[in-house]
This record gives C-alpha cells, sequence and structure tokens, in this order.
C-alpha cells in the first residue's frame, strides 16, 4: 500500500475524482448542444462589465443532478443578488469537446473534476489558480481532498464538490428474494454470477457505449489483482501496458465477460441502471453518483451496493474507486467578481447540503457538511469512502486525456467485443502519448 496518505472522513486515503448539471425558473439555460458551439453568448465579466451576471458550463445534464444544482444557483442568487447564466450539455459531449471549448470563449466557471484531468489543464494555462478562494474555504475541506485539489505548481486549481463511491449495485429485494449472498471473494462472485444466469437473470448489467463505463470494472480488476500503487503507476504510464500483470487483469476479466448484459457496445449506462431498478439483472459494476440518480422513488430504495470481490489476499478489498466532482476557473473568469463570488458559495457546506437534499446520489466532501439527513445508501457511502486505504480516481480522469480518450477506451471496447486486449499495441501507443509529460 502507498505511503504518505492523509485522512478524509477519518479514513487513511491518497487521490480521487467525475460528473453532472442544473437548470431552474429564472435562470437562463443556453440552447448550444456541444460545449464547442459556444462563442461568447454570455458576457462572463461580472465586475470588468458592472454586469452582476457571470456565467457556468455544465455538464449536469441528468433529471436528478440537474434539478438539485438549480437549486444551488437559486440559493446563491437569492443570498447574493446576482446571477448566474447557465450553458449545460450533456456529460459526453462536455468532455469530448472540453479542450474546444476552453481554447475558444468558454464560460468563466465550468463544472469538472480531480485527477491528472485537471492537473493537465492547470499546466496548459487554460485554467486559472484559485488561491485566493482557498483562503475563505480552505478550512472547510481535509488534507486529502485540498491534496487532490491541488496541481502540480502547488496551487489550487478545483473547488470540490461531492464525491462518491464505484461499487457493485443490487436490488436488495431480489436478493433477498433469490436468497443470494453478497459475494467477499472472486470465486464467490463467478459463482453467484453463473447462478444468476441459470435463474434467467442478466448476471452483469453492462453498458458501454458512451465508452467511460468499462473503466470502472478496469480499475477494480486492477487494483484487486495488483494493488493501488501498480494502478496509478500504469495510469501515469509508470509501469508498461505490456507484461504479465496487466494480461493478468484481462484473463479475469474474460471470466466474466459470458455473465455481461450482451449488446453492451450499443447500450448506454442508464438503460443498463434500469436493468438493476426492474430487477432483470442481477449485480452491476457503477458508481452511486450515477445509478443513485438514474432509479428514483423505490428503486432508489431498493438498491444496495458491496465491494469489489477480493482477488489478491495481499491487496483485499481496501482500495475504492471514489471520484471528487468540483469547479473550475477558466481564463475568460479573470477579474470576474461574480464568478469568484459564486465559487466560494460552492465551497461551503451550506451549497452542497442545498444539493444533496434534492440529489442523493452522492456525499459532500466539506468536512463540516450536516449528515444527519443523509439516506442509508449515502450513510453506507459515507461509510465505505471513509474506511478505504486508497480512493483511486476513475481511468479517464487518473490518466492523460488523449491516452484514456485516444487509445484505452477503444481498446477497452474492442476488448469486450473479442475477449482479445493488445497490450503491445497499446504500450505502444502510451509511448506516444505520454512522451514529454
Amino acid at each position: 500500500m502507498p505511503e504518505n496518505r492523509s485522512s478524509l472522513f477519518g479514513a487513511q486515503v491518497d487521490r480521487r475524482s467525475v460528473l453532472r448539471y442544473a437548470g431552474a425558473s429564472g435562470i437562463a439555460v443556453a440552447s448550444a448542444s456541444i460545449l464547442a458551439a459556444c462563442t461568447g453568448n454570455f458576457s462572463g465579466g461580472g465586475s470588468a462589465t458592472g454586469s452582476k451576471t457571470t456565467t457556468f458550463g455544465s455538464n449536469y445534464s441528468d433529471p436528478a443532478p440537474k434539478a438539485a444544482f438549480a437549486s444551488v444557483v437559486a440559493a446563491f442568487q437569492k443570498q447574493s443578488g446576482d446571477k448566474i447564466k447557465l450553458n449545460t450539455v450533456s456529460h459526453n459531449d462536455f468532455q469530448n469537446n472540453i479542450n474546444n471549448y476552453l481554447q475558444g470563449s468558454p464560460d468563466a466557471v465550468f463544472t469538472w473534476f480531480s485527477g491528472f484531468r485537471m492537473k493537465s489543464y492547470a499546466k496548459s494555462g487554460l485554467t486559472l489558480p484559485l488561491d485566493d478562494v482557498w483562503t475563505k474555504i480552505g478550512g472547510n475541506f481535509s488534507d486529502s481532498i485540498a491534496k487532490a485539489s491541488t496541481a502540480a505548481d502547488g496551487k489550487k486549481y478545483l473547488v470540490p464538490w461531492v464525491t462518491y463511491p464505484w461499487a457493485i449495485f443490487y436490488s436488495k429485494s431480489l436478493f433477498a428474494e433469490k436468497g443470494y449472498e453478497v459475494p467477499v471473494k472472486w470465486t464467490d462472485f463467478t459463482t453467484l454470477a453463473a447462478q444468476m444466469k441459470k435463474d434467467g437473470l442478466i448476471p452483469i448489467a453492462f453498458a458501454d457505449k458512451d465508452l467511460w463505463p468499462a473503466c470502472g470494472t478496469f480499475d477494480y480488476l486492477n487494483m484487486r489483482i495488483n494493488g493501488y500503487k501498480f494502478h496509478v503507476d500504469l495510469m501515469a504510464h509508470k509501469e508498461s501496458w505490456n507484461q504479465a500483470k496487466v494480461k493478468d487483469v484481462f484473463d479475469h476479466w474474460n471470466e466474466i465477460l459470458p455473465y455481461h448484459q450482451t449488446g453492451s457496445l450499443g447500450r448506454i449506462w442508464q438503460d443498463a441502471a434500469n436493468a438493476i431498478g426492474a430487477k432483470k439483472a442481477g449485480m452491476m459494476v457503477v458508481g452511486s453518483d450515477q445509478i443513485g440518480a438514474q432509479l428514483t422513488g423505490a428503486q432508489y430504495d431498493d438498491l444496495d451496493f458491496f465491494a469489489f470481490p477480493e482477488i489478491n489476499p495481499d491487496f483485499g478489498q481496501t482500495a475504492v474507486e471514489a471520484p471528487i466532482d468540483g469547479f473550475m476557473l477558466s481564463k475568460k473568469g479573470a477579474n470576474d467578481k461574480i464568478a469568484t463570488a459564486f465559487l466560494e458559495f460552492l465551497g461551503t457546506a451550506k451549497a452542497q447540503q442545498t444539493y444533496l437534499g434534492v440529489n442523493k446520489a452522492d456525499i459532500a466532501t466539506a468536512k463540516n457538511a450536516d449528515t444527519s439527513g443523509y439516506t442509508p445508501l449515502q450513510k453506507k457511502a459515507q461509510t465505505f469512502i471513509g474506511a478505504a486505504t486508497d480512493l483511486s480516481q476513475f481511468l479517464d480522469r487518473d490518466s492523460l486525456p488523449a491516452f484514456a480518450a485516444d487509445v484505452m477506451e477503444p481498446a477497452l471496447q474492442s476488448f469486450i467485443s473479442s475477449g482479445k486486449f493488445d497490450m503491445a499495441s497499446v504500450e505502444s501507443q502510451a509511448k506516444q502519448k505520454y512522451q514529454g509529460v
């Protein structure tokens, strides 16, 4: 296990990070369908223009986080008298167009997340440091959260927002009905999947049309087999992709591929999550931020999760994937006092509690947040993250953006389709992508 761990929720951890949006009555929302289409429709210069308005680029486009963040914006506007103009687009469009967006005419404040990608855009000069903001909000966060918000130059570039665990989610009532027991070890997991298939269920709900969902399964397999330290070193290309340890990951994945939901490359994650809610599927490797927002009402109340099973006893189940969402300031936000005030507001327990009062899929990063209103699922998520010895981000956020998007995500789709992972090709491409990084 890695050294130099700091504390989050009283636990020992190292790093973290993922995504979401808003829109409410009285809030102007741009109709652009992709971020690249943003060409300065909003003034975004609160203090420079004297307009008392700033702009916000958001990927909180699913219903639950959208409504939740709308309540946050409304609270800020009521408290400050300032206005937030929103430009909201889908998650995938947001991520796929982020480079063009930041190099073009971006909004002053925008949603993003910690990890390699935050550091990458900080290094590029496309985003601005937030050390002045952190002088106001720093006391709200643990040292580990502060570390996750810091770039290579030692400056803070992220206002942390919420976090959540990736795990294996299931329907409590379905498990009770079938008499299934939560698996702890790999053999228990594969045996359970086989039994679910015999029972006429889809053992593992799965979707990868969006490219990123499969990354979560890879991350957990790699951490369970090779440990957290090897995983983060592989993400940074300090380890080669063309070696036996990586082959072992895909050998294990091949053991459970027959239990994956078929047709996954043409399915969006929401439809896979709905199979859990409808009790057509037994298990799904996914984040609470996704499935907890997709399934509402009785289906949400029926949700539970367990840790990805142990494979190598040397590493157990103690590493957890727990992304941190947050907000950054673009170059356009320079000298925008409304944008700065909004970021300071977002870094408070009050703002996070407002959001979580509507969206029950996440938990607060502010250590002084009131958690008394958490649902059982949120309380379990907080305990789960707090008990972890190490927290990873997510493959497409913990690695070089161009490597994740251009190399690994297509390679994972190819593996899912064929059962074969070309380690030599991935390593060759990794050398090119990481050259000079």
